[in-house]
């Protein structure tokens, strides 16, 4: 497994402790390695999380102002 992982031997042993100093790349390699790499992704899809897209809106600037161009006159 850790070679499929590509990390070592260390690593994956740490990461089947449940050890938190492990890297969150660790767990998403192995995770894609299990086959569960498409379930990874849409965890965190923003896109379908509603709390995500509200916190996004919130950022979006409340008008717009277009400026125009001198030869527009």
């Amino acid at each position: 497994m850790a070679e499929r992982m590509g990390g070592g031997e260390n690593t994956y042993s740490r990461l089947e402790r449940g050890d938190p100093t492990v890297a969150m790349g660790a767990y998403a390699m192995a995770l894609f390695v299990l086959g569960f790499g498409g379930a990874l992704g849409d965890m965190a899809d923003v896109r379908r999380v509603d709390v995500g897209l509200q916190l996004d809106e919130e950022h979006l600037p409340k008008r717009v102002h277009v400026k125009k161009s001198p030869t527009s006159r």
